[in-house]
């Protein structure tokens, strides 16, 4: 059951949250549109539930329940993040609440348009079948659900559509079409521009190509290309890996001429467990300067076994080593140098499109963009007929309730969300540099595990041993 945080009488009296400087694209970076300083993502994938937590016909969804998000969002923002990216998505449903409790937080929402059911995304065994006037009406009325939210930082228009060369032949032509038709949405039917991009597979015989197809432009006024693109990569493996192990002096030759702004949309090997997140030292530094940053893969435990902390359905978090161990490299962090790039620095033209830039053979180098239908172009024109807007609202609760355990299961007291400054977004604690933002905010009470565990706490604790028994 959905819960609402904004009783009657205390929302009269609220007042709006402040709200993080919506994001630009200057170049190859991320910019605050205010400040004009560098955004580098430090950021979480969040699914809670996983694929099984988006049930449309039960109005669920990542973002549905201002409960979870608000709980969750403390949880982040003591962690020290400033993004996360949410998968699937319901357009119908009312965000507001929690989109306001991320914003509140200092956190910037990277928002995937297409979902798991049948004519949700692009199918990559039919693209063309796949691309049609009511797929294309949904993906819009995602953007119509988020584009009034200054946190919404960008769209991913699809993900891992291509993940070997026989999906790379067809895909490529028709994810620039649908990024062309979002972007011409937005531009139609929103107050301000925002970015749309790819999130690619780490299949290396095709990723230096997906690059270069969604990079180029076609003439001098397409709008086809990505503004941004993402890249799910699971090759640092361990403490023992190292910057040439892991192939990042390989990424970081690839991507530095990049126009526009790279990211890991996914990391976090789970090879080696627990997972000691060495690769942030390198990820934000002085090496890797042409990435802008990356989202961990993930927040809660689900079966792929990636999360950070374990959700249980009484409402109990268990924050798991993982969680301790990326703080601790958020907290090396030198925000200084992670905002010190300037834009105009690091901006790149985007080379023309021409098959001269595949490499592979059985890459597509087809530039022939499908054409936009005229039902779409009508959708785009007139925009969609009374959409679901969301809206900033007031957060009125801030205090988490609910039964939070550190790592070695002590109860975690005072948990707390705390609000940004006006224009600022969430930083890591201890971090060094001159950056600004709530820094994870203050550190909460743990107490005496016997003397604070709850019923349900301690039922928590026995399913965990026993998950653990099984396990082994």
């Amino acid at each position: 059951m959905k819960t609402s945080l904004a009783a009657g009488a205390l929302a009269s009296l609220a007042t709006l949250a402040a709200a993080v400087n919506p994001v630009k694209i200057a170049g190859s970076q991320f910019v605050d549109s205010v400040t004009n300083k560098r955004v580098m993502i430090i950021g979480v994938d969040y699914q809670p539930g996983g694929q099984a937590g988006y049930k449309p016909d039960e109005d669920r969804d990542p973002l549905s329940d201002a409960e979870v998000c608000l709980r969750d969002a403390t949880i982040m923002q003591q962690l020290g993040i400033n993004t996360i990216r949410v998968y699937n998505v319901d357009p119908t449903l009312n965000h507001d609440e929690c989109a306001s409790i991320f914003n509140y937080a200092g956190m910037y929402m990277i928002v995937d348009v297409n979902a798991p059911f049948g004519g949700e995304s692009l199918d990559r065994s039919d693209p063309e079948g796949s691309y049609h006037v009511g797929y294309l009406s949904r993906t819009f009325g995602v953007v119509e659900a988020f584009k009034n939210y200054p946190n919404t930082m960008g769209f991913f228009a699809a993900n891992e559509v291509m993940n070997d060369m026989d999906t790379a032949e067809k895909n490529p032509q028709y994810i620039r079409a649908i990024q062309r038709d979002i972007k011409n949405y937005i531009a139609k039917n929103s107050e301000r521009a925002i970015p749309v991009g790819y999130s690619a597979a780490d299949v290396r015989p095709i990723l230096q190509d997906s690059w270069a197809y969604f990079q180029c432009k076609i003439g001098d006024n397409d709008v086809s290309r990505s503004d941004f693109f993402g890249l799910n990569s699971y090759s640092w493996c361990g403490a023992d890996a190292t910057f040439e192990s892991a192939g990042f002096d390989k990424l970081a030759t690839m991507f530095e001429k990049t126009s526009v702004p790279v990211f890991f949309s996914e990391y976090g090997c789970n090879e080696v467990t627990p997972r000691s997140f060495n690769e942030v030292q390198s990820l934000y530094g002085t090496k890797l300067t042409a990435l802008s940053g990356g989202l961990v893969y993930e927040y809660s435990q689900e079966e792929s076994n990636y999360g950070l902390v374990d959700s249980f359905d009484n409402g109990t978090v268990h924050f798991r080593i993982d969680y301790d161990n990326l703080k601790n490299q958020y907290s090396k962090l030198d925000i200084g140098l992670i905002q010190s790039t300037s834009p105009s620095a690091a901006s790149q033209d985007p080379p023309q499109c021409d098959k001269s830039l595949i490499t592979n053979s059985k890459f597509s180098s087809e530039f022939n963009i499908p054409d936009t239908p005229d039902e779409i172009t009508e959708v785009i024109n007139s925009g969609l007929s009374n959409p679901n807007q969301g809206k900033l609202v007031p957060v009125t609760k801030t205090d988490v309730v609910g039964d939070i355990f550190a790592v070695d299961w002590t109860p975690i007291q005072g948990l707390k969300l705390v609000e940004v400054k006006d224009g600022e977004s969430n930083l890591p604690s201890g971090a060094s540099g001159s950056g600004t933002g709530t820094s994870g905010g203050p550190e909460p009470t743990k107490t005496g595990a016997a003397s604070a565990m709850t019923v349900n706490s301690m039922f928590a604790l026995v399913a965990a041993a026993v998950v653990l028994v099984v396990s082994l």
